[in-house]
Parts: structure tokens; sequence; C-alpha cells
């Protein structure tokens, strides 16, 4: 496993977004529990969560709650996992994505997610996204206020712009450590923010990273075997044939490499910029096995190039 920094701990160059295993369609709370200890037999030392990741109206905080097991009953060495949470978004009955950015929201959700993750002071807290009934600056001034307070010991934003983080930066200074932010073959609108990332020293954590490759959990339902993308050489996955998508240079990479579609979006992405640390989800232990490889998957500058050139076609991604 190769490693990266977020602020000043190091942390394996490939996360696990936790999402899959608290929303709809996710495993039972054995084939949970095996995922996350396989990422972090892997190695993986980053897990992504949020208070918001659950079924629509029911157990706020589950996802949270599932990672503290899973790191309490891991037989190995766990001081070295960065968990990072996120708070500012709600799920209510209907299933909708709600924005809450006020700071007496954020401080209140902040403390829960202390309760539920059992520990002293969250490793990395990050606004979920931006409210535009608040303020940005109040926003960010209550992630402040829990730095000051010790609850959190660094801070990152997610589902944001050039300005917003060029703000951010100014009101917390080198406790900003990350910009979580959707980014993948398929989306690739964040350009600017990962340049900037990169000239500011921010981790960059690209969420859905393997768009267009494999679908979101944000995105609906999995499409049938047969149409899913990607899914073709990804462990226990069908191997009926997928559609073309425009990007079937990362899918030719992988069959000359001998390794999934999966595993070669996550090293493009790491070639990105050495801040990129991409957090793909996982919902059963072979699944993250194969992302953790991409960490060790070396691409070489002809690879990189044609996966650079590779283009969705229209509506893949979007």
């Amino acid at each position: 496993m190769r490693y990266r920094t977020v602020g000043g701990l190091r942390v394996s160059a490939v996360g696990l977004g936790a999402m899959p295993l608290s929303i709809e369609g996710r495993p039972d709370e054995g084939r949970a529990m095996a995922t996350v200890h396989a990422a972090l037999d892997a190695g993986v030392t980053l897990l992504d969560t949020a208070d918001s990741y659950h079924l629509p109206g029911d157990e706020p905080g589950h996802n949270e709650r599932l990672v503290a097991r899973a790191l309490a009953t891991y037989g190995g060495d766990t001081a070295d996992v960065l968990v990072t949470t996120k708070g500012g978004r709600g799920r209510p009955a209907d299933g909708s994505w709600t924005v809450t950015g006020s700071p007496r929201h954020l401080k209140s959700a902040a403390e829960a997610s202390l309760k539920r993750l059992g520990v002293e002071a969250i490793g990395l807290y990050q606004l979920h996204k931006p409210d535009p009934a608040v303020p940005f600056e109040e926003s960010v001034g209550a992630l402040r206020d829990l730095l000051g307070e010790g609850k959190i010991r660094y801070a990152g934003i997610s589902n944001t712009d050039v300005d917003r983080i060029r703000r951010a930066h100014g009101i917390l200074g080198d406790r900003l450590v990350s910009v979580q932010n959707r980014y993948s073959p398929a989306v690739r609108d964040s350009e600017p923010e990962l340049r900037l990332c990169a000239e500011l020293g921010l981790a960059f954590l690209p969420w859905s990273p393997l768009g267009g490759i494999s679908r979101s959990s944000l995105e609906g339902p999995p499409w049938p075997a047969s149409d899913d993308p990607g899914q073709a050489t990804r462990p226990g996955h069908s191997s009926r044939p997928r559609r073309a998508t425009g990007l079937d240079a990362f899918h030719a990479v992988a069959r000359e490499r001998g390794v999934s579609p999966q595993q070669v979006c996550l090293a493009w992405l790491l070639a990105r910029s050495p801040v990129v640390v991409p957090i793909p989800g996982a919902s059963r232990p072979g699944t993250i096995r194969d992302s953790a490889g991409a960490a060790d998957l070396e691409l070489t500058p002809e690879e990189v190039t044609r996966l650079e050139a590779a283009r969705p076609e229209a509506g893949v991604g979007s």
C-alpha cells in the first residue's frame, strides 16, 4: 500500500467510502463488517462516512455506528486509521437529500457524530454541502469553533467550488485539510478545484470515483449486470457483456494488465495528482480488496495519456 497525506496525517492512497454499507441495497451486518475488516487487512487507513448515510427517515448515523463497531471488533491495530465524517445533510422519509448548514445544526451534528464514533475528537470533519440559505462563512465558522473546542482535529469541505475553497482556507488556515468533490472518468468538472487543492496542499478526496466505470450509490439502483460497465472482471459481479460508454480505454488497459477496470480507474486518479485520495465505495470484501490494489498499480505515461483522452458518451455520468 502506498501512502499520501491528509493534513499532517499519513493515510493509505486509497480509502473506503462506507456509504453503500448503510443505504438502500445495503448488505447484512456480517458482510458489512467483513467489508470494513477486509479494507483494514488490505492496508486501507481512511474510512469515509457521514451522519446522513442511512435509510430514508430511519436510523440517522447508522453508517457512523457501523464503522465504529467494525473498528472495535477488528483484531489488528487501528491507531493509524483516520475516520472522516460529514455533517450538514439529512435523509427524510421521502428519500431526498436535504441541506442544513446553520452553525447550530453543524455543532449539534458533530456532537452526535462524536458519540456515535466513540472518540474524543473526530479526526476529520467536513461540511457535507454548502447551504444556500446560510452564509458560507457562518457554516465554516462552526467548523472553526469545533476546532477551537477540540471536538474535531481537522476540517474539510465537500461539494464545493474554487471560490468557497479559498474563503474556507482564509478562515481556517492550515486546519482546512481536505476537499471532497465528485470526480471520476465520467465527471471531471472539478478540475479547477483539484488544481487549487494541489496549490494549497489540500487533500482531494473524489467521491463516486468509479463513475462511468461503476455506478454510484447516489445514482439509483445498479444497472442490470449485462449493462453495468466494468463489472466483467470485478470480484463478485457478472461476466456478461457490458455496454459501451466511451471509456473503453479503461477496459482495454485493464485487459492488458490483467486487472479490473476499477483498479485502472483508481490508479489513473492517483496519477492525476499527489493530493488525490480516492474513496471508492464497497459492499463486499472482494470489491474493496480489488480497489486497494490500485495503490500498487503504476500506470505508464502512455497509459495515462490513453486514459486521459477517453471521454464518456453523452449521458454517461450526468
